[in-house]
């Protein structure tokens, strides 16, 4: 979901957005863009959107599918320990 239709359907959400390019995932690999928006819905934490550009976007992206498509909240994705230094290991950091 967009954030545009994340407006549009009246739900209540929290967005988080930021430039990543200092984080260690993209330095490590000497990556100067990297950045992120995710879209939460503030009631449930039910993940509506996530939007990335870097490295392991495709990677991560798969991820915050799978999630979406089966309801999984921004604290179950947050409580998952994933392997270090990845880029589903900033995953908790992007909610």
């Amino acid at each position: 979901m967009s954030e545009e239709q994340a407006r549009s359907s009246g739900l209540k959400y929290r967005i988080k957005s930021e430039r990543a390019s200092d984080w260690y995932t993209a330095r490590r690999v000497a990556e100067t863009v990297y950045g992120f928006k995710t879209i939460v819905e503030e009631e449930s934490g039910r993940i509506l959107g996530a939007h990335i550009v870097g490295p392991h976007a495709d990677e991560v992206i798969n991820l915050f599918g799978l999630a979406i498509r089966h309801d999984l909240t921004a604290d179950d994705l947050k409580q998952t320990i994933f392997a270090y230094p990845t880029g589903a290991s900033d995953i908790g950091y992007m909610l």
